[in-house]
């Protein structure tokens, strides 16, 4: 399984250098189903595999210019602000066997899980749809108020489960700080690095890491980054998206049905 889950890594890197989001929403899954992983200290060692993955992918755009740092402090500041308190405050308080329906029993991992698996088909649906939804909304004044709630929100989803949320951020960017979509794509990139790894260390001091394990996921990860980000000069990404989609959909499914039926 672990083979499957060191080619899967280079897929979260592949997605994320090619449309920037959504490959992060596959590192928990590998990590627990793949890994052997319990669901907390997976959502752990997302954050920092997403964390080194988009920090790499983005010096390319960088590079080019692609990347708005005052939109990345508008939407990261208070998305920071966010994983801070729900990694060391609110994830917590959450009991280990959160409650019970029958003889089922809901524990902290399995809510986690369940939470993962909400987060993973909301993602697909906006994979899913047409972009022609995304250019509509760019005709929307500029709001930076909504987009810093956007960002506490795209905090707290980060902070509970790991993901980058650079489906949600992608979006915000586009449609409420009317920012281009090449730039919103690495600004995004920046705003998932900076949330990510402040996350991770922010929390880190109760978790035994493997570090060994964590820099092997990671180095795969980053490979596939940058193939990622060289196959972008040559195939638009947001075509890739509704197919990309369907598998999100198809996995949060399938997490569901696992964590619930089988």
């Amino acid at each position: 399984m672990e083979i499957f889950g060191y080619i899967a890594s280079v897929l979260i890197g592949v997605s994320l250098g090619l449309i920037g989001g959504g490959g992060s929403i596959l590192t928990v899954p590998v990590l627990v189903y793949l890994f052997g992983l319990d669901a907390f200290l997976a959502t752990e060692y997302s954050l920092f595999i997403v964390g080194i993955s988009s920090m790499v992918g983005s010096v390319s755009y960088f590079k080019k210019g692609l990347v708005n740092f005052k939109t990345a402090l508008v939407f990261g500041i208070p998305s920071i602000i966010s994983i801070f308190l729900t990694r060391n405050y609110m994830l917590p308080l959450i009991p280990g066997n959160v409650f019970i329906i029958n003889e089922f029993v809901v524990t902290k991992d399995v809510l986690l899980l369940l939470i993962f698996a909400g987060l993973m088909i909301l993602a697909s649906y906006k994979m899913i749809r047409k972009n022609k939804e995304y250019q509509l909304e760019t005709h929307r004044k500029n709001n930076t108020l909504l987009a810093a709630g956007e960002g506490s929100v795209v905090g707290i989803l980060t902070g509970l489960v790991g993901a980058g949320g650079g489906f949600m951020i992608i979006p915000a960017l586009v449609s409420l700080l009317k920012t281009p979509m090449k730039v919103a794509i690495g600004t995004s990139l920046v705003i998932i690095s900076l949330n990510s790894l402040i996350g991770f260390f922010s929390s880190i001091n109760d978790v035994a890491v493997d570090w060994k394990l964590l820099t092997t996921i990671s180095s795969i990860a980053i490979v596939g980054i940058i193939i990622g980000s060289q196959l972008s000069k040559k195939i638009d990404g947001r075509k890739l998206k509704p197919a990309f989609g369907w598998f999100i959909l198809a996995m949060g499914i399938y997490i569901i049905m696992k964590e619930v039926f089988l």
